[in-house]
């Protein structure tokens, strides 16, 4: 549903241009609501009276755009980008609450797939030592699973167990970080591109991130620590250590050459 106030429409008809899905027309000089759409928010978002809301979704958090503060200079974010790094060493310190719900904030805002907005954020972060435990207590049967599914990565998993067995300081899969965050979504790119703009908002932040791939196998092998996880119905798209680097790095790391292609 999407509700336009009737008495601010001035009927630029600016919505109805922009609206993909068709979902608003003008009738009688004012814009009108005439059939279910997938309430992308482009009506709200291009409006320039602001008469356009949709009911149930949060209005108050609706911005006005400002220049000089919803833009990036192109040359500082490409700068970002080379400068980040996959950090496997972090300090023994939490991100703090308000920095890491700014740090969720851009995956909830992320672009998803004809907007659904199913993209579920799990983040460990003051039970993290007992999801551990349980991780190297299901490491045995997750190892006997993966020799059928994945033999493989069976090996890989089971060489890490006996490490950590031999020493518990020995944790390949955590690294000592201090939160640990599971995207579930139905569609993996979702989660995915959301993933993307959670480590950039993160560097933002100070913090660092390491995806996780070791622990997408583990969990998608363990129907306990799904359980554990709460998600049980819905498929794991990415994994992401967080924390504060215990490193410093000084310059950008080099790339192979261009492999692009102008046509």
């Amino acid at each position: 549903m999407i509700n336009i106030k009737k008495e601010k429409c001035i009927g630029c008809g600016a919505c109805v241009k922009d609206c993909l899905g068709k979902a608003i027309k003008l009738i009688d000089g004012k814009a009108d609501y005439v059939r279910n759409c997938m309430h992308c928010g482009h009506c709200v978002a291009i409006c320039p009276v602001g008469a356009v809301s949709i009911p149930g979704y949060d209005m108050e958090d609706v911005e006005e755009y400002e220049k000089d503060t919803f833009t990036v200079q192109p040359e500082n974010f490409l700068r970002a980008v080379k400068f980040r790094r996959s950090i496997r060493n972090f300090k023994d310190e939490p991100i703090e609450r308000e920095k890491m719900e700014r740090i969720l904030d851009v995956g909830r805002y992320t672009p998803t797939a004809k907007n659904r907005q199913e993209c579920r954020f799990i983040l460990v972060q003051n039970q993290l030592e007992e999801f551990k435990e349980l991780v190297w207590k299901e490491m045995p049967n997750i190892v006997e699973k993966l020799k059928t599914d994945n033999p493989e990565y069976a090996r890989v998993f089971e060489l890490f167990y006996l490490r950590h067995q031999k020493d518990p300081g020995e944790d390949v899969f955590f690294f000592n970080s201090t939160s640990f965050l599971v995207i579930a979504s139905e569609n993996p790119l979702d989660g995915g591109l959301a993933a993307a703009n959670i480590e950039n908002m993160a560097v933002a932040e100070g913090a660092g991130v390491l995806y996780n791939g070791y622990m997408m196998r583990v969990i998608k092998a363990s129907d306990t620590l799904q359980e554990w996880l709460g998600i049980t119905d819905t498929p794991v798209s990415c994994c992401m250590l967080l924390g504060y680097p215990a490193v410093t790095y000084r310059r950008t790391a080099p790339r192979k050459k261009k492999n692009i292609e102008w046509k």
